[in-house]
């Protein structure tokens, strides 16, 4: 009888702390955003540039910047759209992302996809296209700030 008591009393427990970590993923919510970069570099190269998170109905303006470190020469801009998901206010995507990734542009025939995330959990579904003289294989932080 003791065993199914202790036993009871354990379901109990990891129920409640299982409904804690759903119910707090379950009032994450999801937005758009889109933005433009630069990149330039020989070796090193840094990125900036500006965009748009859209969040329930709302635009907010965002900056980014970054440095990379591998194999890069050249320079482009790429123009990125998409998702970002697992956010419970605007500045929970601002933050450092962090990625490593290739990729050729010459002209306008460049595309990238990436997923990004941070250390708010924000996970940015992105692609988009690339335009300019580059090759890169690299290692790269982007920090991504409201305005």
């Amino acid at each position: 009888m003791r065993v199914s008591h202790g036993f009871r009393a354990a379901f109990v427990a990891l129920t409640a702390i299982a409904g804690i970590g759903l119910s707090s993923a379950a009032h994450a919510d999801s937005g758009t955003i889109s933005f433009n970069v630069v990149k330039a570099g020989f070796i090193v190269g840094g990125q900036g540039g500006s965009g748009v998170l859209r969040f329930h109905g709302r635009s907010y303006p965002i900056s980014i910047g970054g440095l990379s470190y591998g194999f890069t020469f050249g320079a482009s801009e790429t123009r990125f759209h998409g998702r970002v998901a697992n956010i419970r206010r605007p500045s929970d995507v601002a933050g450092v992302y962090g990625a490593a990734a290739a990729g050729a542009a010459l002209g306008y025939a460049g595309a990238q996809a990436i997923v990004l995330t941070n250390q708010n959990g924000a996970v940015l579904s992105l692609s988009g296209l690339q335009a300019g003289a580059i090759v890169s294989a690299d290692l790269s932080g982007l920090a991504l700030s409201m305005r």
